[in-house]
């Protein structure tokens, strides 16, 4: 049982890893596109009747992208940056819902919120960084 639990934490670790870069990657174009980059993914928010603020939306997407990739990949501050990560696949999945787009358009953020929803409810696991500095909450 010992070999068990020690493959899953390794399994968590790597999952963390493996998501966490390529989410980063994903976001980083985003961060580092601007303001008018930020504006242009803000405005997905309208299709949840939010109009104010694109801006500030888009860099959170962004940020929710870029930095909680790094925090899931690291486990730290991980059901946090989960959270993040969830809210941007939700509106993801939205606006691919409200432009009719079909399961090849909306199946990856419906993987990603699926992974993160399920990744909020395991934890980081014993490889974390959570684990070492916030053993209480991972």
């Amino acid at each position: 049982m010992k070999q068990k639990e020690q493959l899953l934490h390794a399994g968590l670790l790597i999952l963390r890893i493996g998501i966490g870069i390529s989410i980063f990657f994903h976001g980083l174009p985003k961060i580092t596109g601007g303001i008018e980059t930020w504006t242009a993914i803000g405005s997905t928010m309208s299709n949840l009747g939010i109009d104010f603020a694109p801006t500030f939306w888009g860099f959170m997407a962004a940020f929710a992208e870029t930095i909680g990739g790094i925090l899931f990949a690291m486990g730290l501050l991980f059901r946090p940056a989960t959270l993040l990560l969830i809210g941007t696949m939700v509106v993801a999945l939205v606006m691919h819902f409200t432009q009719g787009d079909d399961f090849s358009k909306y199946g990856h953020a419906l993987d990603l919120l699926i992974l993160f929803a399920s990744a909020f409810l395991i934890g980081p696991g014993r490889y974390s960084l959570d684990a070492k500095i916030l053993p209480k909450i991972a």
